[in-house]
């Protein structure tokens, strides 16, 4: 009696197999539905290459491009300091660039996290200043134009 329940069991099993497509050849006959993979649009780089134009005067961001930035020559060492605080317009912001032209003569220039990212609020870049008086240009990406948003001659502050 066990013997023919077994063989009724293996019987359905090989049955329910077959039926079920489990037997199948290994090549592949039926192919998957191609799907079309949309291609994103070119993004901008936020490299050196973002920087459209070099203006020459002091531009005013619009009011909803506001953003605060911080600069300030510290001791012992001269370093000049960038902060990043944010502001109303920080989404629109691309990048920002920072421009030393040191009391010997020596201009550097530098991007605010190196084009990796976008700024984001407390990113801080650091320069080296002399102990003169050395002149800050920063430069504001905004929305793909190119503001100069400060522009003063720094000195070591005397406390």
């Amino acid at each position: 009696m066990k013997y023919s329940l077994i063989l009724l069991a293996t019987l359905c099993l090989v049955l329910c197999a077959l039926t079920a497509g489990c037997t199948s050849p290994t090549q592949a006959e039926i192919k998957p539905v191609e799907t079309t993979v949309p291609t994103p649009p070119p993004t901008t780089s936020t490299s050196v290459a973002t920087v459209v134009s070099t203006p020459l005067a002091m531009e005013t961001l619009p009011p909803e491009q506001y953003v605060n930035i911080n600069v300030e020559k510290q001791r012992p060492d001269a370093t000049i300091h960038l902060v990043y605080n944010g502001g109303k317009g920080e989404v629109f912001v691309q990048n920002i660039m920072m421009r030393v032209t040191r009391s010997d003569g020596q201009v550097e220039e530098k991007y605010l996290n190196d084009g990796n990212r976008k700024p984001r609020r407390g990113d801080e870049l650091v320069m080296d200043g002399s102990r003169g008086r050395d002149q800050v240009v920063v430069f504001l990406t905004s929305a793909g134009k190119t503001y100069k948003i400060y522009d003063e001659p720094l000195a070591l502050p005397y406390y």
